[in-house]
């Protein structure tokens, strides 16, 4: 999920540990918004993510490759599918901002946070093995087998009561966690909407930033090398 939080002056601040790849492709401090997929970008997970990973690490550097697009159904996330709305090609953006990553560092970890346009019944049922594809798919076209991939949960708001379609999205995503190796499920409990019922606040993004960043540590601390530069 691209985030569409609003921007404080805690998210303007750099660290120096903390970098994010542009849209021209080169290396900037990670600084709100991160994400450039629409013109309402605002706060996301990924810098909190990041934070927390230097906190726990002072060794390391962090650079978040940017690849979100919001609204985007998992069925765009296939080689050469379109994705009109963000006028993009997300999963071959994706992997070439990768691979321009790759070109300074290490592959270190995927962050998935998408289902909301998959809550269908007729996406529905095919989004755990859509979800399964694309994890392998990912690890093949980027040569990283063990790479690991953190997957958030969708929003629980009160003013909008899960369907039967977001009930199986929820359950195929921990599904998939839970049988796909180096993967790992993030609880989006307690966590609060911005105001439209489908995206986090400013607050909660953060707090789902550190969330994720103690599911990876756990897979990387269990299963691989620590992180290095």
């Amino acid at each position: 999920m691209a985030g569409r939080g609003v921007v404080t002056e805690a998210d303007l601040e750099i660290h120096p540990r903390v970098l994010m790849l542009a849209k021209d492709g080169t290396w900037q401090y990670a600084v709100d918004p991160v994400h450039y997929d629409k013109t309402r970008a605002g706060v996301g997970l990924g810098r909190s993510f990041a934070l927390e990973l230097v906190k726990q690490n002072p060794d390391i550097t962090v650079g978040l490759v940017p690849a979100a697009c919001g609204g985007s159904p998992i069925s765009t996330w296939t080689p050469g599918a379109y994705h009109d709305p963000t006028d993009s090609h997300p999963y071959d953006d994706a992997i070439e901002r990768t691979k321009r990553a790759m070109e300074d560092g290490k592959l270190a970890g995927i962050l998935w946070h998408q289902g909301e346009s998959d809550s269908r019944p007729e996406r529905a049922r095919l989004y755990k093995e859509r979800l399964i594809d694309l994890i392998a798919r990912f690890r093949t076209d980027l040569d990283a087998p063990e790479v690991p991939f953190i997957i958030g949960q969708l929003g629980q708001f009160e003013a909008k009561p899960w369907t039967d379609a977001r009930q199986q999205v929820n359950q195929a995503q921990i599904e998939v966690a839970r049988e796909v190796p180096f993967s790992a499920f993030v609880s989006s409990k307690d966590l609060t909407s911005v105001g439209d019922n489908t995206h986090f606040n400013t607050e909660s993004l953060h707090e789902f930033g550190r969330r994720y960043a103690e599911s990876y540590l756990q897979i990387s601390t269990e299963n691989l090398p620590p992180v290095s530069d």
